[in-house]
């Protein structure tokens, strides 16, 4: 429950600008059929899950919504011009605070739902996320190394593109050279998906068992979200500290060689996710 709603909320800010305020606004629906599909809620659970949902979506818009206005204008004002890799590092660490401002709130809604799970829908859970991963290795694992970072290369592109407008030939090569030299294999991704899922699931299963009061689920749940972000295996923990810093410095690496042109676009761009934000915060 609880990534999935993280994941909506941070897909939905990097989607087009007139996306942000109609799927803002469709958030507790989106966030209930994405639940549902995963765990399959009796009829019992579901006014509950719906509640807890539609709690989160509005203690968001009230109380944290205006701060990504906020994080938005800083963004804005560096990418007018060149910057650092310790500077992209900090809006990364500013994102992961509000992140786990959100998560905090998530799991006090979350608890009472998670405690009422039973088996069935654990197991449902596990097959979901099995055909889940099967999909995943199909888009990641298939093919040779060099079919396997021309895919990665084609997302990142687009990705990109869509903020600075077309990269040109020596863009794509530098972001080509940057995912080659990248720490990060499909094999490792697969491991840590799948470390990050028994994490969970693993924890809902003792929920399930143990009789927990609702503080003490909070208490299980705020640990998974830790060990996913900061996993126990230092080789694991290696990993994801080299990927973050290595993200910092391809990103500021690629944005100092993008044109006045392209850096205009995406000036634009973040303007327009802060209006609409603040249409979504006006009472």
């Amino acid at each position: 429950m609880i990534r999935t709603l993280i994941c909506l909320f941070g897909l939905l800010l990097l989607q087009g600008c007139s996306a942000i305020k109609l799927g803002y606004q469709q958030l507790p629906t989106l966030s209930y059929w994405w639940l549902d599909s995963t765990v399959s809620f009796s009829g019992n659970q579901t006014p509950v899950a719906k509640e807890a949902i539609d709690k989160l979506y509005q203690w968001h818009r009230r109380e944290e919504l205006a701060g990504y206005g906020e994080l938005l204008q800083h963004i804005g004002q560096l990418s007018t011009g060149p910057v650092q890799a310790d500077q992209v590092c900090s809006v990364a660490t500013d994102v992961q605070a509000r992140l786990d401002v959100l998560m905090r709130q998530a799991v006090v809604q979350a608890a009472p739902v998670v405690l009422a799970l039973g088996p069935r829908q654990l197991s449902h859970m596990a097959r979901h996320w099995e055909n889940k991963n099967e999909e995943w290795e199909k888009e990641w694992l298939q093919g040779d190394a060099q079919a396997r970072l021309d895919r990665r290369l084609d997302k990142a592109v687009n990705r990109f593109n869509s903020f600075y407008g077309d990269l040109n030939p020596a863009q794509i090569s530098m972001v080509r050279a940057q995912l080659a030299q990248s720490p990060w294999t499909a094999e490792w991704g697969r491991r840590d998906r799948q470390r990050r899922q028994q994490d969970l699931l693993s924890t809902l299963q003792r929920l399930a068992q143990s009789g927990m009061t609702p503080a003490q689920a909070e208490a299980q749940l705020w640990g998974v979200w830790q060990r996913w972000l900061n996993p126990t295996d230092p080789a694991q923990r290696a990993v994801l500290q080299s990927l973050s810093q290595r993200a910092c410095e391809n990103l500021a690496q690629l944005h100092n060689t993008t044109t006045p042109d392209q850096r205009v676009r995406v000036a634009r761009r973040l303007r327009a996710y802060e209006r609409d934000i603040q249409d979504l915060t006006r009472p």
